[in-house]
């Protein structure tokens, strides 16, 4: 395997997986940067467990290569594991700790004599604080709410101040200002940590606030891969123009947002209030490249189908 750029964390080419007959996954190929918040979307059965199994080492791969911190996830030790941080959906119960007690216990396990020279624990205090547990630092685990229990299980995810970080779906049961923290503390972990995270999700508005790029998954292929605008700008998906004049309000969708606003301005002037532009989200592009993919897959099949019949 071809040794990894100095900053590139996750390096896949041609990733293939097939269980007996099915192909889940049929050629992926991506790279994420040390720093980078990569965001991995898809619909349901689209291959992103799968993929993310691979990469942490917990399932192996039919064929391609994977590179995860210059290490082919295979042949992964307890040093190169204790580099990475996990966040799943639910975590096993650990309800009779106290939640900066059990912190402290698991940071146990990241120093850099037994890990090899990872970068070591967090302080327990100091990520208590991170993640908002303050109050309920001497508590215990069982007595959590849902949302206290799911920054806990962010907290163990990065107890070890890893390098590369796997979050799925990390925000569920969060309410809005524990919403806000988090991301807070994503960026914190990307810009000031130089974490390199990989982010699953199916809140594609939470996506387009915390990925620095997107990687589109359907099917077991990549259909998209770019920041959020630069797939929004690939599906020329139409922009919504909001316009008042002479007391009416307006509404108008076009493909040429900049054309259209030019003309309006020079055909109207200062009478034009309340200008608004909404280009499409990253969940309007995400829909159209899915159910455009869609469309020509089921298309090839008739083609398949009918090839097969003449």
């Amino acid at each position: 395997m071809r040794p990894p750029e100095d900053d590139t964390v996750l390096d896949v080419r041609d990733l293939q997986m097939r269980y007996g007959s099915t192909d889940v996954l049929t050629g992926v190929t991506f790279a994420a940067r040390r720093g980078e918040v990569l965001g991995l979307l898809g619909p349901n059965g689209a291959g992103k467990t799968t993929t993310i199994e691979i990469l942490e080492g917990f399932r192996m791969r039919s064929a391609g290569e994977v590179s995860v911190l210059g290490i082919d996830p295979a042949q992964g030790d307890e040093a190169w594991r204790a580099r990475l941080g996990v966040v799943l959906q639910s975590w096993r119960d650990h309800g009779k700790w106290r939640v900066r007690e059990l912190l402290a216990h698991l940071g146990t396990y990241y120093t850099p004599y037994a890990t090899g020279g990872a970068r070591g624990p967090w302080d327990p205090d100091e990520l208590v604080s991170a993640v908002g547990l303050t109050e309920h630092a001497h508590k215990r685990v069982g007595r959590l709410s849902g949302g206290q229990r799911r920054r806990l299980d962010v907290a163990i995810g990065i107890v070890g101040r890893p390098e590369l970080l796997f979050l799925d779906e990390p925000t569920v049961g969060f309410d809005p200002e524990a919403r806000r923290e988090f991301h807070d503390l994503v960026h914190r972990l990307s810009d000031d940590e130089d974490t390199t995270i990989l982010l699953t999700t199916h809140d594609l508005d939470e996506a387009e606030k915390l990925a620095d790029r997107i990687v589109i998954l359907a099917g077991g292929a990549i259909i998209a891969d770019g920041s959020a605008d630069e797939l929004s700008r690939r599906m020329s998906t139409e922009a919504e123009i909001k316009w008042t004049r002479d007391g009416q309000r307006f509404v108008h969708s076009t493909l040429d947002s900049t054309k259209f606003v030019h003309d309006l301005f020079r055909q109207y002037g200062e009478a034009i209030g309340d200008l608004e532009v909404r280009r499409a989200s990253l969940e309007d592009t995400y829909v159209a490249m899915v159910r455009e993919h869609e469309a020509g897959r089921g298309t090839a099949a008739v083609r398949k189908f009918e090839g097969a019949t003449r």
